[in-house]
């Protein structure tokens, strides 16, 4: 019987492109099975070792999660959909007093200015007087304020919730603007943290704004998340989503999830108190460079508009409380497809054996989400002879230059090739270069180039895993690199 599989984009390039397949077997595994035989590249990132699904990748039959049965050996029917979801770097709850640890917290009165700001809100029965107090009585604290942080905090701004704390280290630069809209063109090179208190004080001047200008680490995290009633993770990033999991779970505290790829975007919200946290659903990060970043993978510019707007609604629902009669995302992870506008959601459970909210969890603490993801730099995890090449981009033109005999390989993708590449340069995508490895002359010194350089660094090591002898460099910065150090007329991207 044929069985419909759903490929999530950023599995598609090892399934021939496809983001649907027809497949037939009488349960997952050879559903599965009849996949990986057309796409022999999607089991090594499905599967670990002995035919074992990995921890980061969750597969569902229609909404139903199946992690609780044998997972391959689950029955499936004509007419079912076998949907696999890795991570992507995405119940009743109580009122605002619950939420902020006190059940009796005298809200804040309204002024007139406010009354009248506020007024749409104050005529729906489900916010209404009160539900605006609790709103303005409310401290949020956004973590990031790039794609989904943009619209998120301009949403909470206007809505009144009364402090919001924003963290985030990084400066505006111009490829952001294409969808982290609470920059402007006049914010390029500024502190993100002060465009955005900037723009939110215009949106609504009655609440309070506080800046931190850091990086969220495991030493700030708890102080942080223990002055603010609701979490909101706007990350980009594995080891600041498993650090904000962590710490939301060590202080009680609801972490309003989002995350976007390409076309793709997830939400939930995870509140280990009531329901599951990030690590029942995802128990370990995917391996790195699996998971393309935005920078490299691309993002639809309205996508996490749309999924920043939806961690905003669920931020205010958990404000109102139960009283509103509201329904958060509490042990449901809804999956949006811009591109198909297709919303789909899925049931989640609590995982009694999650290693930091299940029964007898072993962490206690908050750990080193670099090391727990991977990520260490290459001094930390090599010995010095077996650390990777690499050569700057002056360093390659002035080798150019001097009439070295270089091989310039290109693993971007064929789109990527059309907006900037290097003279001479041969395109092979990371996802063939394998394959046509016989392309590559050994005898020749290659330097192997993307766009900032970590999946050329990937191309090298599976080069290099595949058996290619030749001596191989990877280009530090990428076509980037390129552009701002030698060549300002190649565009960046």
């Amino acid at each position: 019987m044929a069985i419909t599989v759903l490929i999530p984009t950023a599995l598609r390039q090892y399934a021939g492109g496809s983001g649907e397949i027809s497949a037939e077997g009488a349960t997952v595994g050879e559903v599965l099975d009849a996949v990986m035989r057309e796409h022999g590249e999607l089991r090594k990132h499905l599967y670990a070792d002995a035919d074992k699904l990995r921890n980061f990748v969750n597969v569902y039959i229609n909404d139903d999660d199946i992690r609780h049965l044998e997972r391959l050996a689950t029955k499936v029917k004509e007419g079912d959909t076998v949907t696999i979801v890795p991570s992507i770097a995405g119940g009743s709850v109580g009122s605002v007093g619950m939420v902020m640890g006190e059940a009796n917290t005298e809200l804040p009165s309204l002024t007139n200015q406010e009354i009248s700001r506020y007024s749409r809100h104050l005529i729906l029965p489900e916010v209404g007087m009160e539900g605006q107090r609790k709103l303005k009585a409310a401290r949020v604290l956004m973590i990031g304020t790039g794609g989904l942080g943009a619209p998120l905090g301009m949403y909470l701004a206007a809505a009144g919730v009364g402090h919001l704390g924003i963290v985030d280290f990084d400066v505006v630069e111009e490829s952001n603007l294409q969808r982290q809209i609470v920059h402007g063109t006049k914010d390029i090179g500024r502190r993100k943290v002060d465009s955005a208190r900037e723009r939110l004080a215009d949106i609504n001047p009655l609440i309070n704004i506080e800046t931190h200008e850091t990086q969220l680490t495991s030493d700030n995290a708890l102080e942080l998340f223990r002055e603010h009633d609701i979490i909101v993770d706007g990350t980009d990033n594995f080891p600041t989503r498993y650090l904000v999991n962590d710490a939301c779970v060590l202080t009680g505290k609801p972490n309003v999830y989002g995350s976007i790829f390409r076309f793709e975007g997830q939400a939930s919200v995870f509140w280990a108190q009531k329901g599951a946290c990030y690590r029942c659903l995802y128990p370990e990060p995917p391996p790195p460079g699996l998971v393309p970043s935005c920078a490299e993978g691309g993002v639809l510019g309205v996508l996490p508009g749309i999924i920043g707007a939806i961690q905003a609604n669920e931020t205010v629902k958990l404000i109102l409380g139960d009283e509103a009669g509201s329904e958060p995302l509490i042990n449901r992870l809804l999956l949006f497809d811009a591109w198909r506008m297709r919303f789909r959601e899925m049931k989640l459970r609590k995982d009694a054996a999650c290693p930091i909210c299940g029964d007898h969890a072993p962490i206690k603490e908050l750990i080193d989400y670099q090391e727990f993801c991977g990520l260490k730099s290459p001094a930390a995890n090599q010995s010095e002879g077996d650390m990777m090449q690499e050569i700057t981009a002056t360093e390659l033109k002035q080798r150019l230059d001097k009439g070295d005999d270089i091989q310039i390989i290109d693993v971007r993708e064929p789109h990527e090739h059309d907006i900037a590449h290097l003279e001479n340069a041969k395109l092979i995508p990371l996802a063939q270069v394998v394959n046509r490895m016989d392309e590559i002359d050994a005898s020749r010194d290659t330097v192997v180039h993307c766009k900032g350089g970590s999946r050329s660094a990937k191309a090298i090591e599976a080069l290099k895993s595949a058996g290619f002898t030749g001596n191989l460099s990877n280009l530090k910065g990428g076509i980037g690199a390129w552009s701002n150090d030698v060549d300002p007329s190649v565009p960046k991207y």
